[in-house]
């Protein structure tokens, strides 16, 4: 096996070691990860043992009431013409039924259950970022509990979970019910992301020595794709909910047609969050299913490969599908067909993986014990869901069925065969892990029949009114049209539902014991390392991963590990850490140190949440009062982090030393910086195309761009950001007497230049004419540049706490990575913003070929210097590794870089010739030669120590 890092693999024929370990060494280790000792440090416990079963329990509350508020809907509908719920409260509890189930419990819920049990499944101490799990976490606590609040005072959202305006408008909705909907999702989903961070980095960089992604357990391959999804489609509604409350605080027309706005972006941005959103929710339930149903079956998982390479297809896959919801919007009959097709191709990875449980069901001997039977009875409903899924792809049945009761039946089959049968199998099957005692087996079976019996006795008959004619969303229907007996079924069968949850949590009462002095154990005989014996500490030694099914493969695998003799027996220096290792191979790269608890996440959290809510009833001083405490908490909270370490290497078992330090490509928290801010690229992204598409719709509104000097003003004074943003940590590496004031000075002044690069751009706009609240124009334009503003906002803080980390004496070369990833902050923030400048001057303003060629040589020019830095931050392992390949690809690259920037300088200079364009193509000249030069200047700086290393 060859080795990604310069690691030695036959290092591993150490383990297990046979040494006699040190006395005191596991009373060490329990010490430093002990768990909460007064009433306080229970909120302040950031270990993923309490938080994760925080989190589930969160969840699972918002199930329950979510639930209810069901219940209350399914009486309302019992009847026709019933009137135990008013038309009026009867929208907002739909309202909130649908948003409590698809924002606070669905995605929190597989979420949650990544985060308890992924450290012990990976072999980690805990996830990298516990702190922000934690913050996460008590966000979306405090920040669900409010919003569910609402309810009580009549301000809960009335506008359908899907909030499509213009019924969600300033016009038809003038109470602050749609705002609290608005600002409290929009706050929520960021907390979703803050989790899907972790969770990337988690699973890449913090697995078991040995572990390589062959050997990666199915589980955590579905979180992996999960979070992926998340940082791709969560940016949608995080945008459309900022573009609808700006309509309706500000006046701004994005959906407003008679001002060049249209309702169909709402459709187009909210969708594109919202079906993948079916498949996120899935996803990690499949992955309990594929951990589940081998341990049931007793064998291991038929076509585990097919079955990772079916989640990818169907996490890629969903991303072409969002229009499946808007075939009766009128869209051409081409996009129609392309969607029609994504929507059923969507169906054959997951008919995959369906087959893959059914094999494994066959090749081995089934025990129907709970976990089993929810498997099962999962997969029966979500066979059923997915075959009428395949019907509403079909474009002629859908324009029938839209908008129909048939929707909701197949909307409920899906989510809860796909998504609430398989957690309720993972919470029978992993509840061992965590309490003293597991759940009844004989409770747990009658849960299951009345559960299964319930949820078809209620959404079966839906089928059927929907396709005799009744319509979703409505409070009630005039008798005499064949509904009324469908209705009643399906209102027993909900109670039937409803009392299967309520045994559940009489069950749980009785027998859940959390932290006891010893949990239930490995009860099913599962295969995992989650099922080795451990503490708060996870495990007491971290093994060496040779296969997927470690415990059946290694029969003395549990007795070593709690023997100690595999990595990381102790704490070597006192404090809680954890191996991060490659991201392919598991390859032990370092040994970070990992946070102790403390409060500034909890209160960091609450005026988070206090921000948002209190900008809901327009209190908006208290609001930004809320909002800098929450910032000063956070910079405490970072404040303590990236500290000296007293020794810059350990051993961390067998004679194995790895570095206590590490900055770069190589470190988790590069890794996390870089997950964010494609986050906000995505964001940024997603708002050029509100802003084309709106073009697209009134085009005779819009009016023509500021003169070329703004341009130029603001590309220079982002290019002076992004050289000062590279050029703090180079300084910095230098390690010179002045080193860390030239960093952070020169970071202060790239942070001070995107200011004025932002403050150029507005002022030339307000100079143009441009008013936000005349056109769609005006108002994607200054969107544009709030989203930029908010990141100079946030650099402007980084370049002030760069400078506080010199004049405290923290800015060191031994201790580079706060400063990089500062760097990399800002250099991200230029590069948006140089989009967002030439976006909105360019187009449509400028001739369409000539904005063509710039946007091409632009990206050519970023991928060229994205490139070489990917390229450079690899010297290290061609220098150690011997690993030519290396050098290959970064000149192959390079060049390839410098052929693509030539052509488009061709191409620029050639267009020159036949059109001036008011100055344009000159300046694109101007902007390709300096790109194929900056690039030429970066393909000697980066490959010169690769070169060398040969």
């Amino acid at each position: 096996m060859s080795s990604e890092t310069g690691f030695d693999p036959e290092l591993y024929k150490r383990f297990p070691t046979q040494e006699k370990r040190p006395e005191g060494e596991l009373k060490q280790l329990e010490d430093v990860w002990c768990g909460p000792r007064r009433p306080w440090e229970w909120i302040t416990a950031i270990n993923n043992n309490f938080i994760g079963v925080y989190y589930v329990g969160a969840a699972m509350l918002f199930f329950v009431l979510a639930g209810v508020l069901a219940l209350l809907m399914r009486t309302q509908l019992a009847l026709p013409l019933n009137g135990f719920l008013p038309q009026e409260t009867y929208n907002q509890i739909f309202t909130m039924h649908g948003t409590v189930m698809m924002f606070l419990f669905a995605v929190p819920a597989v979420e949650a259950l990544g985060v308890l049990l992924l450290p012990q499944m990976l072999g980690a101490r805990d996830l990298p970022f516990p702190r922000l799990s934690a913050y996460a976490f008590w966000a979306y606590l405090v920040g669900g509990l409010a919003f569910f609040c609402s309810l009580f005072f009549g301000l809960a959202p009335n506008g359908g979970w899907f909030m499509y305006p213009p019924l969600t408008s300033m016009t038809y909705s003038p109470g602050i019910n749609a705002d609290f909907w608005l600002l409290g999702i929009g706050f929520i989903e960021i907390s979703a992301i803050a989790g899907a961070i972790e969770i990337i980095v988690g699973v890449l960089k913090t697995r078991a020595p040995g572990m390589s992604l062959d050997k990666l357990p199915i589980f955590a391959w579905a979180m992996l794709i999960f979070a992926c999804m998340i940082i791709i489609a969560f940016p949608s509604v995080i945008l459309s909910t900022l573009l609808l409350e700006l309509e309706r605080a500000l006046d701004w027309p994005f959906f407003d047609a008679a001002r060049g706005g249209d309702p169909v972006l709402w459709q187009h941005l909210f969708w594109f969050f919202g079906h993948p959103e079916v498949y996120i929710i899935f996803l990690p339930a499949a992955g309990a299913m594929s951990t589940i149903i081998p341990v049931v079956a007793r064998t291991r998982l038929v076509g585990h490969r097919m079955v990772v390479m079916a989640m990818l297809a169907t996490g890629f896959i969903s991303f072409g599908v969002w229009a499946h919801h808007m075939f009766t919007i009128g869209m051409p009959r081409l996009s129609i067909n392309y969607f029609s097709a994504a929507s059923m191709a969507v169906s054959v990875p997951a008919g995959v993986q369906v087959f893959a449980w059914i094999a494994t069901l066959a090749a081995g001997r089934m025990r129907f014990n709970t976990p089993g039977l929810f498997a099962v009875g999962g997969l029966v409903i979500f066979v059923m869901g997915g075959l009428t899924g395949v019907m509403v792809a079909m474009v002629p049945f859908d324009w029938q069925a839209h908008d129909s009761y048939f929707i909701v039946a197949h909307l409920h089959y899906v989510l809860i065969g796909g998504m609430v049968f398989p957690l309720f199998a993972a919470i029978y099957y992993w509840l061992p892990m965590s309490s003293a005692r597991p759940l009844s087996e004989r409770w747990g079976r009658w849960i299951f029949w009345l559960m299964f019996a319930g949820h078809n006795i209620t959404f079966l008959p839906m089928h059927l009114t929907g396709l005799m004619g009744m319509p979703r969303r409505v409070y009630t229907y005039l008798p005499g049209r064949g509904w009324d007996l469908l209705n009643v079924i399906s209102t027993v069968g909900a109670f039937m539902f409803g009392l299967a949850v309520l045994l559940w949590i009489v069950d749980m009462m009785r027998n859940f014991r959390l932290f006891g002095a010893r949990e239930a154990g490995n009860i099913y005989d599962g295969p995992g390392l989650e099922w080795l014996p451990n503490g708060l500490y996870s495990l007491r030694s971290i093994p060496v991963i040779k296969s997927l099914y470690p415990v059946w493969d290694q029969p003395d695998l549990a007795r070593d590990v709690a023997a100690g003799r595999y990595f990381l027996p102790g704490a070597p220096r006192g404090e809680r850490e954890t191996i991060v290792t490659s991201p392919l191979n598991a390859e032990p790269q370092y040994l970070q140190r990992m946070p102790r608890p403390s409060s500034w996440h909890v209160w960091g959290a609450i005026f988070t949440a206090g921000f948002f809510l209190i900008l809901t009833v327009q209190a908006y001083a208290a609001s930004v009062i809320s909002g800098l405490l929450a910032i000063y908490c956070i910079v405490k909270w970072c404040w303590n982090m990236d500290r000296p370490m007293a020794q810059a290497s350990v051993d961390i078992g067998g004679g194995v030393r790895v570095p206590t330090y590490r900055s770069g490509p190589s470190s988790h928290g590069w890794w996390a910086m870089v997950i964010t801010l494609i986050v906000g690229g995505m964001v940024c992204l997603l708002a050029g195309f509100a802003y084309v598409f709106l073009w697209s719709r009134r085009p005779d509104l819009w009016i023509a761009p500021p003169d070329m000097s703004g341009l130029i003003q603001g590309v220079g004074l982002l290019a002076v950001a992004g050289l000062c943003a590279w050029g703090g940590p180079a300084a910095l590496k230098l390690d010179r007497p002045r080193s860390g004031v030239i960093a952070a000075v020169l970071l202060f002044v790239g942070a001070a230049a995107l200011v004025a690069a932002s403050a150029t751009d507005f002022t030339t706009w307000m100079g143009a004419g441009l008013d936000p609240q005349a056109s769609g124009q005006g108002a994607t334009v200054f969107a544009l540049m709030s989203w930029q503003a908010l990141f100079v906002g946030i650099g402007a803080i980084m370049g002030v706490f760069a400078v506080a980390r010199w004049l405290f004496g923290l800015a060191s070369a031994a201790q580079p990575a706060t400063f990089e990833l500062i760097g990399l902050f800002l250099a991200f923030t230029a590069g948006q913003g140089a989009f967002v400048l030439l976006l909105t001057r360019l187009f449509p303003g400028a001739e369409m070929r000539s904005w063509l060629m710039m946007t091409g040589g632009l990206l050519v020019w970023a991928a060229h210097f994205l490139g070489v830095y990917l390229i450079s931050s690899l010297g290290d392992v061609a220098a150690t590794a011997d690993a030519p390949a290396w050098r290959g690809a970064a000149l192959v690259f390079s060049g390839a870089c410098l052929v693509a920037e030539g052509a488009v300088l061709w191409l620029l200079a050639r267009r020159a010739r036949v059109t001036d364009d008011e100055g344009l193509a000159p300046f694109t000249i101007g902007v390709g030669l300096t790109g194929a030069l900056a690039g030429l200047i970066g393909v000697v700086w980066q490959t010169a120590p690769i070169l060398m290393a040969g």
